[in-house]
């Protein structure tokens, strides 16, 4: 018999199926040890006794699927498993249904992979901390600027803030999956996955304006100008950043839509990322946390960098901004300056290469940046 109580692998699995209606199987090393989470996963796909501790039924029932090709298996709830989101929670059923047209997937490639990019997003964030159930999130809405989002970190769905543009035609065709507001911020959220990201300039600008309509409309923020893209590889996602420089509309590239773009992993270390870029003032609390303030820049230099220390100019790429990078790397190639850059250690290799020598590297371990910010 498998139980479905809190903290539970099995139920991490039907409540991330219940939100995202399918994911891939790579997702489930960010739910916990993919190996095992595999295993129950190939169990579950047998007839199973299944006990909700919180009600104390049992449903004998198989309660899930793996399917598609190698490369882009797809892990849903099988069609009789569905009878246990009641179980989960009253009306889950119907609001399932009614979101995944009545348990009605294709396998044509590119739905397939929007649905893994979105369920890769909400698995991150979810597993971060953040809350990511839409069944319970308040709906955004445009009518008058009032307190609808929560207080504390909530991820929303691209479809449910698209639904909400006047013109929902022009922003279907987004990439942006989701976005992710925290205490006095909002991040766009988009992911490349192994692949660089196909660039939709003219669509993506039509969906910033609109999240950024909905930040003012709903959790009283003026501005969205950053943006987490999750991937793989952070390679690919510097690729991503660079494809969309080849527009001839300089507005419609990524890092002019968004000035900040900050690269997530799809690995623990991408969630806990996550878990500082979502706190309240994190970015004043680690600038403040690493320099002093005689050595901080505050922005006043004729390039971006963070702090002076000695004859050298240092910047924190411990917040992951790529874009930041592209435009400090582009800074120094065209002068003399001495400069370092302050990374974790999983960082070290990606801005080593990228960097070129242009500037030195100083590792600095996550456990205490988390341990200054989350003390302080």
């Amino acid at each position: 018999m498998i139980t479905v109580r809190p903290g539970s692998h099995v139920l991490r699995l039907l409540q991330l199926l219940s939100v995202a209606g399918e994911m891939p199987v790579s997702t489930l090393s960010l739910l916990g040890s993919g190996r095992v989470l595999l295993a129950l996963a190939h169990k579950l796909e047998s007839v199973q006794d299944i006990r909700f501790e919180a009600s104390g039924q049992v449903l004998r029932v198989k309660l899930l699927q793996i399917s598609g090709r190698k490369g882009r298996r797809s892990i849903r709830l099988y069609k009789k498993g569905l009878a246990a989101l009641d179980l989960l929670r009253p009306g889950l059923y119907n609001w399932y249904m009614d979101r995944f047209r009545n348990h009605n997937f294709t396998n044509d490639l590119s739905h397939t992979e929007r649905n893994h990019r979105v369920a890769e997003a909400i698995a991150a964030c979810f597993v971060a901390g953040v809350e990511t159930d839409p069944y319970t999130l308040p709906l955004l809405q445009k009518e008058a600027i009032r307190r609808t989002v929560p207080d504390t970190p909530c991820f929303y769905v691209a479809r449910d803030f698209k639904n909400t543009a006047d013109e929902t035609n022009k922003t279907m065709y987004a990439r942006i999956v989701g976005s992710l507001f925290y205490p006095g911020g909002c991040f766009a959220v988009y992911n490349t996955r192994n692949a660089v990201m196909k660039w939709n300039g003219l669509g993506e600008v039509k969906a910033s304006a609109n999240l950024q309509e909905l930040a003012r409309m709903n959790a009283g923020i003026d501005e969205v100008s950053s943006a987490l893209l999750f991937g793989n590889n952070a390679e690919v996602a510097l690729k991503t950043i660079l494809e969309s420089d080849k527009s001839r509309r300089l507005e419609l590239r990524f890092d002019r839509i968004y000035r900040q773009v900050h690269f997530i992993p799809l690995d623990r270390d991408g969630i806990r990322l996550i878990r500082l870029l979502i706190l309240p003032d994190w970015n004043e609390r680690l600038l403040t946390a690493l320099f002093n303030n005689s050595q901080r820049s505050f922005n006043l230099g004729t390039m971006e960098y963070d702090a002076i220390i000695g004859d050298k100019m240092i910047l924190s790429h411990l917040d992951g901004d790529i874009t930041r990078l592209i435009r400090f790397r582009e800074a120094l190639s065209q002068g003399t300056y001495k400069a370092d850059v302050v990374c974790y250690p999983w960082q070290a290799g990606f801005v080593r290469s990228y960097l070129s020598g242009l500037a030195g590297i100083r590792e600095l371990g996550m456990d205490a940046v988390e341990d200054t910010l989350y003390v302080h």
